[in-house]
Order: structure tokens, then C-alpha cells, then sequence
């Protein structure tokens, strides 16, 4: 086969290969902006699909509990009753009562990064608290900054829900609470940023239940 007719059949066979078989070439010419639309449009995908796995787990763990609510059990403790036991790892709240028994309660406790353990008490209690995001909330999710002096309480989107018990230690305020919620599918979860959540009705009974100076055990 002569030189010229050779080279003609390796041309057309390029031309023919397709863009997916050779992308080295693909993207060879490419403008620095474009190159950099295709970074952007990769990280949105990414984001995308890191927003529906997380709506997918948390639509997969509200199906798996299945939680009738607050209930009486046994509860060996050496802590006198009214303490408040968290178990986090259970995501359970238990108030202890007389005679080996406790309130339990489901609740959701920190996320990964986020859980928090250590021994407070009950410092103050607020109906319709205001919620105030902390620095490090507001940096990692900038929408929260026109909350910087604080949610008004007694709306549907204040994320402490219908009640709070403020966590205090040695040092003062912890930063921690025991709130109601707005998003009851998280009970049972580890989806909060450190504070136990409970539902509304049950943390509006166990504020009525705790005064203020009450131990707090989260472990």
C-alpha cells in the first residue's frame, strides 16, 4: 500500500474514533474559561448529589423509626431522680425516677464532628427561645448571619423548637441545649450540631419536669 493512500485510511479512522475513545484530544484546545465552566459545572454536580443522598439517608431513617413516643422503664442509676441521662449513642434521653425507672425519650444528638459529652447542669430554661447561631455556624452556612443577633422564638423555622434548657458547666454557658425542634424526622438521628433535640410536645413536658440546678449527664 503506497505511503499517501495509508496515511488518508489512519485519518479517517481518527476522525471516526468517538469523543469519549480519545479525551486527551477532546479537550486539547480548550479556552481557560471554559475549562474552568467545566470545574464549576462538576462542582455543582457534586454538590447535587451530595444534597440528595443526604435527603435520600434521612427519608431512608424517618421509615426506620419507628417511635410511639415517651415511655416509663427500667433504669438502674446510682443518680437521684429528676438527673437527666443522655445516651447518645442510643439517642436516648432519660430523666431518672424513683424505684429503678426513667422516663425515655427518643432524641437527636450531635452529628459526626459535632456530638458533645461531659457533665452540666440546667443553668436557665427559656418558652420560645431565641435562637442565636453561633460564629462558626454562621461560617460554615453564611445564610445564618442575619440571624447573628438572634431568630425571634414562637416561628416555625427557630430550630429550638417550643422550648430550651440551657447546658451550663464550671466554665458557664457550654453552648449545648436541650431544645424542641422544627424538623421531627431528625429524632432518633444524629443530625444536630451538638445539641439534643427533642420533640415539642415531649420537650414542653420535660421542661415542665426540670428546674433549674438539675445534673446533666451526656455520655
Amino acid at each position: 500500500m503506497k505511503r499517501r493512500a495509508f496515511l488518508s485510511l489512519l485519518g479517517l479512522a481518527a476522525i471516526s474514533l468517538p469523543i469519549s475513545a480519545r479525551p486527551a484530544e477532546a479537550f486539547l484546545f480548550d479556552t481557560e474559561e471554559e475549562r474552568e465552566e467545566r470545574r464549576k459545572r462538576r462542582a455543582r454536580n457534586a454538590r447535587k448529589r451530595e444534597r440528595e443522598e443526604k435527603k435520600r439517608a434521612r427519608k431512608t431513617a424517618a421509615r426506620q423509626i419507628n417511635y410511639k413516643g415517651r415511655e416509663i422503664v427500667d433504669f438502674q442509676s446510682s443518680e437521684k431522680p429528676g438527673t437527666i441521662i443522655v445516651k447518645t449513642r442510643e439517642r436516648a434521653l432519660y430523666q431518672v425516677l424513683p424505684d429503678g425507672q426513667a422516663k425515655r425519650y427518643l432524641v437527636a444528638v450531635g452529628k459526626e464532628g459535632f456530638a458533645w459529652s461531659g457533665v452540666a447542669r440546667v443553668g436557665m430554661k427559656r418558652k420560645n427561645p431565641t435562637w442565636t447561631p453561633p460564629a462558626e455556624m454562621i461560617k460554615r452556612t453564611p445564610k445564618y448571619a442575619k440571624w447573628k443577633n438572634g431568630m425571634p422564638g414562637g416561628i416555625p423555622e427557630n430550630p429550638l423548637g417550643a422550648r430550651a434548657l440551657y447546658l451550663y458547666d464550671g466554665g458557664g454557658d457550654t453552648m449545648y441545649r436541650i431544645h424542641g425542634t422544627n424538623a421531627p424526622s431528625s429524632i432518633g438521628t444524629a443530625a444536630s450540631s451538638g445539641c439534643i433535640r427533642m420533640l415539642n410536645k415531649e420537650v414542653v413536658e420535660l421542661f415542665n419536669n426540670t428546674p433549674v440546678g438539675t445534673k446533666v449527664i451526656v455520655k
